[in-house]
Order: structure tokens, then C-alpha cells, then sequence
């Protein structure tokens, strides 16, 4: 507010409303001039009868379901959170399928289809997504042999990624993408 020496604490909305080319204008008020903001602004300016029915409605802006706000955030399937420590590994992870902003095929070259399990259950592996059943045979051994307690002196701190590793190659040889 012209004048006014108080720090501005209190966002209000500008000349500028948001729109396709940003998020708008605003302005910062302390909290005096803020409760003078508030008491003169009228949010239903400018709106047909209509219009200020339909916004005050309490289903108003839940007609249809925003991809952010959607069952999967508009993505296949959200992360399985307690497969990771951290949860930019999860993000990390599916960014990873998208190649170009473009997803990545979910069959091989060879014309099989992969699913989203196969899929991670191949990540897991550290496998690409044309491994043969070979590499897929070859690639548990190692890992086994890497996260085995019998095998790795006795260090148990890795069961839990043992555990992943198991559940991953049998859901993959199981798969008709290796039969």
C-alpha cells in the first residue's frame, strides 16, 4: 500500500488474474491494509446469476477428474513408495521409462509385450528390456550370489533387496516374454 512502512506478510490477487500465460499478478500487503483488501473484494465480480450459482456450489470445480488429481496422476501407476529409500529414487525411476517426453514401447523388439511389473521387475535386475532368458537365468545368479547372506559374509543389511530380487525373477520366468 502506497505509504505503508509494515512488511508485506499477505499475498492478494493483482490487476493480472491467472490465465494460459501465467499464474497472474499480486500484490503483498500487511495485515491492516490485507483486512481492508479482503472487506472491499468481491470474488462473484463481473459474473452472471448463473455463473455465481454454479461457483458456489460445493461439487463446483469436481466435474471431471484433473490428471493431477486422478487415481493414477496420470501416469500408469504411482511409485511403490516402500520399495525405495528416498523418494526422489521413485521419481527417478519413472522418468526413466520416458525416453524424448515420449513412453518408452512395452514390447520388445521381438514383438512380446512387457507389462509395468515386467517391466520393473527388470529394473530390479538391472536387465534391459530385450534380456533373454539367459541373461535373465545369469543376472539372478549374480544378484543372489551378491545379496545372499550364506554368500556375502553374513551381512543380513541386504534382505530386504534379496527379497526384490527373488519376487522379480519369478515373476519373470514365469513371463511369456522368456518362455
Amino acid at each position: 500500500m502506497p505509504g505503508c512502512e509494515e512488511a508485506g506478510e499477505f499475498r492478494a490477487p493483482g490487476v493480472r488474474n491467472p490465465g494460459f500465460d501465467g499464474p497472474g499478478d499480486y500484490r503483498w500487503f500487511c495485515l491492516e491494509h490485507i483486512r481492508v483488501f479482503n472487506a472491499g473484494y468481491d470474488f462473484f465480480a463481473g459474473m452472471t446469476q448463473d455463473e455465481i450459482f454454479a461457483a458456489q456450489s460445493p461439487l463446483h470445480g469436481w466435474a471431471q477428474e484433473t490428471r493431477a488429481f486422478g487415481a493414477n496422476g496420470g501416469i500408469d501407476q504411482p511409485p511403490r513408495w516402500a520399495d525405495f529409500a528416498d523418494p526422489l529414487d521413485a521419481i527417478s525411476a519413472r522418468a526413466k521409462s520416458f525416453q524424448g517426453g515420449m513412453r518408452v514401447p512395452a514390447e520388445r523388439q521381438d514383438g512380446k509385450p512387457v507389462t509395468s511389473d515386467e517391466r520393473r521387475a527388470l529394473e530390479v535386475l538391472g536387465l534391459p528390456l530385450d534380456a533373454t532368458r539367459h541373461d535373465l537365468r545369469s543376472q539372478y545368479s549374480l544378484q543372489v550370489r551378491r545379496f545372499h547372506p550364506d554368500r556375502n559374509g553374513g551381512d543380513r543389511s541386504f534382505e530386504a533387496r534379496l527379497q526384490q530380487v527373488i519376487e522379480a525373477y519369478q515373476l519373470l520366468r514365469k513371463s511369456p516374454a522368456f518362455a
